[in-house]
């Protein structure tokens, strides 16, 4: 789908790879530039076996991109980059404002050597605030959002604390992929380039609050902020005999249904639930009736009685055993390969079908400057 399309990554760590990795699967050529010696960050998340240096989550987020290494402050390999930044479309980086500028690749040196460059830039915080020049990893957006007040409003413990994923990091990187694939469209529409900013900070806080502002969205506010439905402590999977299961009653159709099938009919009809429901709050009532009645059967017997009369629910699963899902096993998600530097691996496939372009092989994560050699040949022949 973006064949053609030449991008010069010097992002690191997540947030910028992760961007990229999602337009390499869409055929884009990515060209990683690293630093000699140790390479990007990302390459070392995850366990690497035999090297180090081809850990596994590099697998994933730098797959299909090809590996050069420069030390930009040679004047020699910065001289490279500025051959790559002339051929390319996309130009992406995370590196902040000053010494970006300080290294001769800010917007206006890389717009003298493609006036119609790309220019994207992956910061922590939007750059025309106070926090412009603070340095941002997926822990502090995480905290500066608010989102590490979430499990405490949730289940009462008041310590802050994190999600555990490197959700701003990926969200952000969502948010990069986008940026780029507009600002393409852009270009095809009008020929002109343009610098981007992408801020972490900015991204994250959009994403979370889209539901989290709530009542405090309206000026003067009718309530606080905060989504009651996603904070409701009872509002977590119900025990079975043999497990958990999420089950999700969300409309007043579905409830009466579920109730009728744990055998609670009684309960919608108590003065409890409708005084409850008379103020707009029975949601609580009703998961804990839930609970109450989910460990007289087993998952199985649950998901076969809901899947029966059409109600939401799924077993709540390990994470150690989501590689073994039948459904996606059927769909081909998760592929065995076999890295010619690493060996065997399993390669999660891209989520999103395209009807007018067949799946495509993907390209394997490189070695640091795996690729070096025949980019700066490329580059000598093209001078030539």
């Amino acid at each position: 789908m973006l064949s053609g399309i030449r991008i010069v990554d010097l992002t690191t760590v997540i947030f910028g790879p992760y961007a990229t990795q999602m337009l390499a699967d869409l055929g884009a050529e990515v060209i990683k530039v690293e630093a000699p010696g140790l390479g990007d960050v990302s390459r070392y998340l995850g366990s690497g076996v035999p090297d180090p240096t081809m850990g596994s989550i590099h697998l994933t987020v730098n797959r299909g991109k090809r590996s050069i290494a420069l030390d930009l402050k040679k004047p020699e390999d910065a001289a490279v980059l500025r051959d790559l930044v002339a051929g390319a479309d996309v130009f992406f980086h995370n590196i902040r404002g000053k010494a970006i500028e300080r290294l001769g690749f800010d917007y206006a040196s890389c717009k003298a050597l493609k006036p119609d460059i790309i220019y994207v830039h992956g910061t922590g915080f939007g750059q025309d605030g106070p926090y412009a020049d603070l340095q941002a990893y997926d822990d502090v957006i995480q905290a500066a959002s608010g989102t590490t007040s979430l499990l405490p409003r949730a289940d009462g413990n008041p310590r802050p604390r994190y999600i555990p994923s490197l959700i701003a990091d990926k969200l952000a990187g969502h948010f990069g992929a986008q940026a780029i694939l507009a600002a393409l469209v852009h270009k095809l529409r009008t020929g002109e380039g343009q610098a981007v900013e992408v801020p972490m900070f900015e991204c994250f806080t959009a994403f979370m609050l889209t539901e989290h502002l709530r009542d405090d969205t309206l000026d003067p506010a009718i309530g606080p902020a905060g989504y009651p439905r996603q904070l409701d402590p009872e509002r977590q999977p119900f025990p079975t005999a043999d497990g958990y299961l999420a089950i999700v009653p969300y409309t007043p159709e579905s409830t009466a249904r579920l109730m009728g099938l744990i055998g609670s009919e009684a309960f919608l009809a108590s003065p409890e639930f409708e005084a409850a429901k008379a103020k707009g709050q029975q949601m609580p009532l009703v998961y804990a009736e839930i609970a109450r009645k989910t460990p007289a059967k087993t998952n199985a017997e649950w998901l076969e009685l809901f899947a029966a009369n059409d109600i939401p629910a799924k077993a709540a699963r390990d994470l150690q055993d989501v590689r073994e899902d039948p459904h996606l096993a059927a769909t081909g998600f998760f592929r065995r390969r076999e890295h010619p530097d690493v060996g065997g691996f399993y390669e999660m496939q891209p989520p999103v079908k395209y009807g007018a372009a067949p799946a495509r092989e993907l390209g394997f994560a490189p070695r640091i400057d795996g690729d070096g050699a025949a980019i700066r040949a490329e580059l000598a022949h093209g001078k030539g």
